[in-house]
């Protein structure tokens, strides 16, 4: 292993769920004893968002909900392995994703695009929303108002005699 790869600091984004039965308490103490590891590497947290409870696409130890965390940090390389092995054997821990960030970009400026995509799909969201308000108000999700009772047709007979008939008693 090259020397200077590893003591070279490098940028990284994680995203962790943990337990939705955790504390906040409890979810302060995880957070700085990962800050702690994190700076045993020469490393230090750029920042930590909570995006909250969310339901999971797929139940995780019989969960549908998780409480979602992002971070972004930088470290000396062998910080995310030690990460990754404590959280495999802290039972709060349900899933967690860590992923190494472009070093030729400064942490700020991936932090700014973070945001950035936040404020787009928050806007979207908003907009998705507005659209549903509006159809619902327009009258449904079906493009139209009530529909009464449809007319059919089944052949020559109309209201139960032949048209021949109806036209005999005329002449």
């Amino acid at each position: 292993m090259d020397i200077t790869a590893e003591a070279q600091l490098r940028q990284y984004e994680a995203v962790i769920i943990l337990n939705p039965d955790v504390t906040e308490a409890e979810q302060k103490e995880f957070f700085k004893r990962n800050q702690e590891t994190i700076k045993k590497y020469s490393g230090q947290v750029n920042h930590i968002d909570t995006w909250g409870k969310r339901r999971m696409a797929n139940p995780i130890n019989k969960l549908k909900i998780g409480t979602y965390f992002h971070t972004m940090f930088e470290a000396k390389g062998g910080c995310v392995a030690e990460l990754e092995r404590l959280m495999r054997i802290d039972e709060r821990v349900l899933r967690y994703l860590h992923i190494k960030l472009d070093d030729r970009k400064s942490l700020a400026q991936h932090t700014e695009e973070y945001h950035t995509m936040l404020a787009d799909s928050l806007k979207r969201e908003q907009e998705k929303e507005a659209r549903n308000q509006a159809r619902k108000a327009a009258g449904g999700f079906g493009g139209g108002g009530s529909r009464g009772p449809r007319e059919v047709s089944y052949g020559g007979k109309r209201g139960g005699q032949d048209d021949d008939s109806d036209s005999q008693e005329e002449i």
